[in-house]
């Protein structure tokens, strides 16, 4: 088994692929903790025990991993890949039953078609942008013009995400909904 490793825009994250669905149309996992994974994924588990590990990620077909702040990649790498070879190796899912529900959306009914039209352009334009660094964006809800958007894997803790939000998903939501003033960033 061959696994490619990327480099983020996020120094501290790197992203894995390997060359299978990681979780394929389930959609994504972030798993900031340890303890978050135990019974949800064995590989996000399995790569957590291997140390120094502060956040790991799981995309359609990647695997992005963010390492604590004294660890080294140069060490680090290796020990992953070999988390995610054995994983994969041992034909273990990659997440046990059914993934937590998604978070609630925030947002007045009547304003459900222009929550469509937000997510229409995430889902087009900047997801796949994004998934390419190794993150994901998931929309939270939209009140009195304001936007708001939680930035997962490799995006949350990124020293660029933040300018990303402002300068390029802002710039194209107000362009494209007139409705949209501004847009945030939140955390879970």
């Amino acid at each position: 088994m061959f696994i490619e490793t990327e480099a983020t825009p996020n120094p501290a994250t790197l992203k894995f692929l390997p060359g299978r669905d990681v979780t394929g149309s389930r959609g994504t996992a972030d798993f900031t903790a340890a303890e978050d994974a135990t019974g949800r994924s064995p590989l996000a588990a399995r790569i957590f025990a291997v140390g120094d590990v502060a956040r790991v990620f799981l995309g359609q077909d990647f695997v992005t991993v963010t390492k604590t702040e004294d660890a080294e990649w140069q060490m680090l790498r290796p020990r992953v890949l070999g988390a995610v070879m054995e994983h994969y190796l041992a034909g273990l899912p990659v997440m046990e039953g059914e993934d937590a529900a998604a978070e609630e959306e925030d947002f007045d009914a009547e304003h459900g078609e222009i929550v469509a039209q937000i997510k229409e352009l995430l889902d087009t334009r900047v997801r796949p942008a994004v998934a390419g660094d190794g993150g994901d964006i998931v929309f939270r809800g939209f009140r009195e013009g304001v936007v708001r958007l939680h930035m997962q894997g490799a995006c949350a803790g990124c020293p660029s995400s933040r300018a990303t939000l402002k300068h390029g998903v802002e710039t194209m939501l107000r362009h494209y909904v007139p409705e949209v003033l501004r847009v945030e960033q939140v955390e879970a």
